[in-house]
């Protein structure tokens, strides 16, 4: 047993920790636990954790996975337990286990759009909405280490399932998690851009679950 993996909640409060606080925050839970992690060698040694998809700031997620590595054999049962014990709020740990596929071979992520509307009606909101998404190309301009550039969310969005109640719509759907990575933020951003009567006053997203190409759940 060398490699291993975590999967854990990023709740409440906690998602307002950057990735790199959250891999400080993961460091002193470790050793709080007398978790065995295994640090890198070198003048600059530093703990062999990575986070498989690192969260933007402000999202939520139900289904964050975690690789690291150990100096010696840990009891997989008891490690979300005892992490549990020392984690902040709004940090939980679900399930520990040898990983038997790389992060890579992730491609969709499940989640979970929450739009909130003050003072509009959601229910004719939602028709609107489905028809947008719907449509063969739904353009965003997003901003990567290249420039910025229009990329297109409907090859990258499916199995859209929408609801509606006062104030509220809420949108279910796949997108895609990498080659290319979709952030579900940009839904709100195509909406503000193209369609602004339609954005939300307030959006919230929340990662719900990990598949891979052939949408079996990755663990």
């Amino acid at each position: 047993m060398d490699k291993l993996r975590l999967r854990f909640e990023k709740t409440g409060k906690a998602v307002y920790i950057s990735h790199l606080d959250l891999m400080r925050v993961v460091q002193r839970i470790f050793l709080r636990a007398g978790t065995p992690i295994k640090y890198s060698e070198g003048f600059n040694p530093h703990a062999l954790i990575s986070i498989c998809l690192p969260l933007s700031v402000g999202m939520a997620s139900e289904c964050e996975l975690m690789d690291f590595r150990v100096t010696r054999d840990v009891d997989l049962a008891a490690l979300p337990g005892k992490l549990n014990a020392v984690s902040p709020e709004g940090v939980r740990f679900l399930a520990a286990y040898e990983p038997e596929r790389k992060a890579a071979l992730i491609k969709w992520l499940r989640v979970r759009c929450e739009f909130e509307y003050d003072a509009r009606e959601t229910a004719a909101l939602l028709p609107e909405l489905e028809a947008y998404f719907a449509a063969p190309q739904v353009t965003v301009t997003r901003r990567t280490k290249r420039g910025e550039g229009e990329f297109d969310l409907a090859p990258n969005l499916r199995d859209a399932a929408w609801t509606a109640e006062p104030g509220l719509i809420t949108l279910e759907c796949l997108i895609s998690a990498q080659e290319p990575t979709v952030n579900p933020e940009l839904l709100a951003a195509s909406l503000r851009e193209h369609a602004p009567e339609l954005a939300p006053d307030f959006a919230r997203f929340t990662r719900l679950e990990t598949y891979d190409a052939d949408l079996a759940v990755f663990r």
